[in-house]
């Protein structure tokens, strides 16, 4: 209830400041596990990208907002964890493909941190480790002008035009059976490729 709640209000905010244009919603399976990954450039990326999803997301959110009053229940509440970053957090790891294999979405931004200046910045392990190792399918995901409908600093949103973009799934299947390092780093390029060809499309 509580995540239905928010992603209406996210919904209604990025309708009304950014006139919120969603492309692609049929590429998200209606059913089974699946991992989005995002490029990550505000604050408003994880509602904006909820609000365009039919599915609920399980986003992995950096360990110290839940270490923030009323906020790290709220978004506990509303089914996120939490991953320290920069690490291989193996508890987060563990929990991302326990929600896939449960048939749940799981939502990241693979380079860890906001990336501004229109650039994409460099996949973290974690989104290879996670996906090598569920075996799902990886949607890749645009958030454009969302920097400018919450610039950093900011709290109110500010009146823009916003475009999600779901692109086709990723095609990891000749990772599956490779591991270590090698199949991580290429994994996670093909998924900030997708974003990036997504974001040069929609842009």
């Amino acid at each position: 209830m509580l995540y239905l709640f928010g992603k209406s209000l996210s919904w209604l905010l990025a309708k009304a400041f950014g006139r919120m244009k969603v492309i692609g919603q049929e590429n998200i399976p209606r059913s089974g596990g699946v991992m989005i990954c995002a490029n990550h450039v505000s604050f408003a990326d994880p509602p904006v990208l909820g609000a365009g999803c039919l599915r609920q997301i399980h986003y992995m959110a950096k360990i110290e907002l839940f270490q923030i009053p009323i906020l790290g229940a709220l978004i506990r509440g509303v089914g996120a964890f939490p991953v320290q970053q920069r690490t291989a957090d193996r508890a987060a790891i563990k929990a991302a493909a326990e929600h896939l294999a449960q048939g749940d979405v799981v939502g990241m931004f693979p380079e860890g941190q906001r990336v501004h200046g229109g650039e994409l910045g460099p996949a973290l392990p974690g989104a290879g480790m996670i996906v090598l190792r569920a075996k799902v399918p990886v949607i890749p995901a645009a958030l454009i002008n969302t920097d400018k409908l919450l610039p950093p600093h900011h709290v109110l949103p500010r009146f823009t035009r916003v475009i999600v973009a779901y692109g086709e799934p990723v095609d990891l299947s000749d990772l599956y059976d490779k591991s270590g390092r090698e199949a991580i780093e290429e994994a996670g390029k093909r998924i900030m490729s997708a974003i990036g060809e997504l974001i040069a499309m929609h842009r």
